[in-house]
């Protein structure tokens, strides 16, 4: 089938641009002038919007298998589809918890059944002798969590935590002599266990006592797990990509790797920049924790989303039923942490775009270049000749409000729910196949096919 985009304002070549998209047989045949007529083609007008490459979100929480009840690969990629991500990588934190070739096997059968985007998926690199294997199945990276939860079993149990030196030693040795790149979770349990436990003490569980814990010290926990990472993978060589990076001395640490020739690369979340500020914890307490991030790290965040230190923004979508937030007033230890995302961050990010927060080039890098780039993703990432037809066409002057009722994950509702912002998604395609289209998911379950390097598998 082939198809044109037409109408629209393309970025091509680090610029918007008065062209044409023609797709063939699921990819990008031809960019022409605009108004070119292309034989034989389906038209889709895009007059009055703008047309990126859809987004590559590397961390995303599919719930599936284990826990299905708070979301599934379906209802995740029909919000991904709405949130204009046609590329989503899932983590191991599922039942079972992704650390064996058998593990990894299972799951991606999952994604090819129910994913409406293409998908691949983070294996725990915490058992030693199943890290090689697991490269042969196609994967861009593995995952680390150096993180166990105190007072609850999930998201982040145990049997998937790294936190003894000589183990993630080990850990990223091995990666390294796979080519892959590791995804960390920093953070210094030990001085976590110490930092809660004053708080247990005064008998205070609250929201507020929970936010503070991880900000100790202006982000001690981050900041020595972080030193330590970088200090490992300079030693081993191994290819690191730092997670939910938060705080003014992890942009520096980072910055001073590259520097030394450290190959890291480094992503923020939605959370970090549009939800966890002081106010947001006392009014939504446990529905807005994932974490607190102080007012002057948010700030280095930002200019470090514009500079380039910190790479890439990830959604971290990870959706929890309104059950398990709601007992974090009582205990905050006890509730889940994590917020969703994937539906609404681009969105947010266009919002930040139509306020001159970051320029437009910026935006697209973060959401689907510089993502594509880290990981290797050969087709994915940009609108050029040859590349995954995967589309997304915005309308940058629409305003409108996020409403728990328009959420299309299983949880049904959003940290977001009454934000009024400038800028929406109108229609997605995936390799130049509609899955959302003005308002509706059009896509269907098993449409999504697994993105690796050319030749990998």
């Amino acid at each position: 089938m082939k198809r044109v985009v037409a109408g629209a304002d393309a970025f091509v070549d680090g610029a918007l641009r008065p062209v044409d998209i023609v797709i063939e047989n699921g990819v990008v045949a031809a960019l022409v002038d605009r108004g070119t007529p292309v034989e034989g083609a389906e038209v889709i007008d895009g007059s009055g919007l703008t047309a990126i490459p859809g987004g590559v979100d590397v961390h995303v929480h599919t719930r599936d298998p284990g826990y299905t009840h708070k979301e599934d690969i379906t209802t995740c990629t029909r919000a991904a589809a709405a949130g204009g991500y046609t590329t989503i990588f899932g983590m191991p934190n599922v039942d079972p918890p992704t650390m064996r070739t058998d593990d990894l096997t299972q799951v991606l059968e999952l994604y090819r059944e129910k994913s409406l985007v293409d998908y691949n998926h983070n294996p725990a690199a915490k058992l030693l002798d199943e890290i090689s294997p697991m490269a042969e199945l196609g994967i861009r990276a593995y995952k680390i969590y150096m993180v166990v939860d105190t007072g609850r079993t999930y998201p982040h149990p145990a049997a998937i935590g790294v936190h003894d030196h000589g183990a993630l030693y080990q850990a990223m040795q091995a990666v390294a002599a796979t080519g892959l790149r590791l995804m960390v979770h920093p953070h210094d349990q030990a001085i976590m266990d110490v930092v809660e436990q004053e708080y247990w003490k005064a008998d205070d569980r609250s929201p507020q006592a929970y936010a503070r814990t991880l900000a100790v010290d202006d982000g001690i926990i981050w900041d020595i797990a972080t030193a330590t990472l970088l200090r490992l993978a300079e030693a081993t060589g191994c290819k690191l990509h730092i997670v939910h990076a938060q705080t003014t001395r992890q942009i520096e640490m980072i910055a001073a790797a590259r520097e030394r020739g450290v190959d890291v690369s480094a992503e923020t979340n939605h959370w970090t920049i549009f939800l966890g500020r002081w106010s947001d914890i006392e009014t939504m307490g446990s529905y807005a924790l994932s974490y607190w991030v102080p007012d002057h790290h948010r700030e280095a965040v930002w200019e470090a989303l514009r500079d380039g230190t910190i790479d890439m923004l990830s959604s971290d979508h990870a959706p929890h039923t309104r059950e398990e937030k709601e007992v974090g007033w009582e205990d905050a230890w006890a509730a889940h942490t994590g917020t969703p995302g994937i539906q609404y961050q681009l969105p947010l990010m266009v919002d930040a775009y139509n306020h001159g927060t970051l320029d437009f080039a910026r935006l697209v890098d973060l959401c689907a270049t510089a993502p594509a780039r880290a990981f290797e993703l050969d087709s994915k990432g940009s609108l050029e000749v040859g590349k995954d037809a995967d589309v997304v066409l915005l309308d940058l002057k629409k305003v409108w409000t996020i409403r728990n009722e328009d959420v299309l994950s299983r949880i049904g509702w959003t940290p977001y729910d009454g934000r009024e912002i400038q800028g929406a998604v109108v229609r997605t395609l995936v390799r130049g196949t509609d899955v959302y289209v003005d308002g509706e998911v059009v896509g269907n379950p098993g449409h999504g096919k697994q993105a690796v390097r050319a030749g990998s598998v």
